[in-house]
């Protein structure tokens, strides 16, 4: 558990030196930068509000006047918060009903949510990102999403620049572990579209074509909606399991073409209501990871986003 204060914060609740007014106009220039950060940590956009709630409390609370720069100072509370909410999810993950999958976000009118690179914000990487202890993957949100110097870095995470370097280095080289080099986006969105068609009609052949041997279908119902409660992995069990289940799925449903996580994903519908987010990771081996969110408290939420 890390302090979720910066060094020399003083707690202030009448906050005699500087104006609320001020005080909000810094929190909300900030607030899509501190968005990312905390949904890239924590991979849920819910706990991700949570924490900038608490994030904007403690603002409140502070004597601002030794302040000198808000941004920095809302980022530090921001990431150490998220820290400490990643650490006590990652209990409640172990009871998860399922795989758990990410929680999607709508990246249509902000790419890269709030980053100065688009790093860690697909959901494959997120996925993984998981695999990770907290501060871990806190540091190469830091790092690698927002471009944090390293000695920046430590300071967040109080802890020194040298060992900074190692947790960043350790996650980068867990990831690169773990995925290879993705295709392009137009090769990613021709392969969705391949293994969609195929998907439908269940055609082995095609699936067999378009899917990497060590593929592993993810269906993420969260005990709330039914799916596989294990990870389908391989070519051919991955193919004659969707195979297995596409005259029942697919002839009531409706599909329609999405932005997710900064890539394409096709939202399935049936009956008008939402069933299903579906997105992939590929390299030039096909696809790697096929990813169902089925849960409906993570779909509404987007559901909803396509609309405002």
């Amino acid at each position: 558990m890390v302090s979720a204060e910066p060094e020399g914060a003083t707690m202030d609740a009448r906050d005699a030196s500087g104006s609320l007014d001020r005080a909000t106009d810094d929190f909300l220039a900030a607030r899509p930068q501190l968005f990312g950060i905390a949904y890239r940590v924590l991979g849920s956009a819910a706990e991700a509000e949570d924490v900038l709630q608490e994030t904007w409390v403690r603002w409140q609370n502070t004597d601002r006047s030794g302040v000198k720069e808000p941004a920095a100072f809302l980022t530090t509370i921001t990431a150490r918060l998220a820290i400490n909410v990643a650490q006590s999810a990652r209990v409640r993950r172990e009871s998860y009903v399922g795989p758990w999958l990410p929680e999607p976000v709508d990246t249509r009118h902000d790419p890269q949510l709030g980053a100065e690179r688009a790093e860690a914000l697909e959901m494959a990487v997120l996925l993984l990102l998981e695999k990770l202890n907290p501060v871990e993957r806190a540091a190469y949100v830091l790092r690698e999403a927002f471009d944090y110097p390293y000695k920046q870095v430590a300071e967040i995470l109080e802890t020194s620049e040298p060992n900074t370097r190692q947790l960043v280095s350790r996650a980068r080289k867990h990831l690169s572990a773990e995925r290879k080099e993705p295709v392009s986006p137009a090769d990613h969105r021709r392969l969705l579209e391949v293994f969609l068609a195929a998907a439908q009609t269940g055609d082995m052949q095609v699936l067999e074509n378009v899917l990497a041997a060590d593929v592993v279908s993810y269906a993420d119902g969260g005990g709330i909606r039914g799916a596989s409660r294990i990870p389908v992995v391989g070519r051919l069990r991955v193919s004659k399991y969707l195979a297995a289940f596409a005259p029942r799925f697919w002839p009531p449903a409706r599909t329609r073409w999405v932005e997710a996580n900064g890539s394409p994903a096709v939202l399935v519908t049936a009956g008008g209501n939402p069933v299903a987010l579906l997105s992939v990771d590929a390299s030039e081996d096909g696809i790697h990871r096929i990813m169902w969110v089925m849960n409906p408290e993570k779909l509404s939420p987007y559901v909803t986003s396509l609309s405002a």
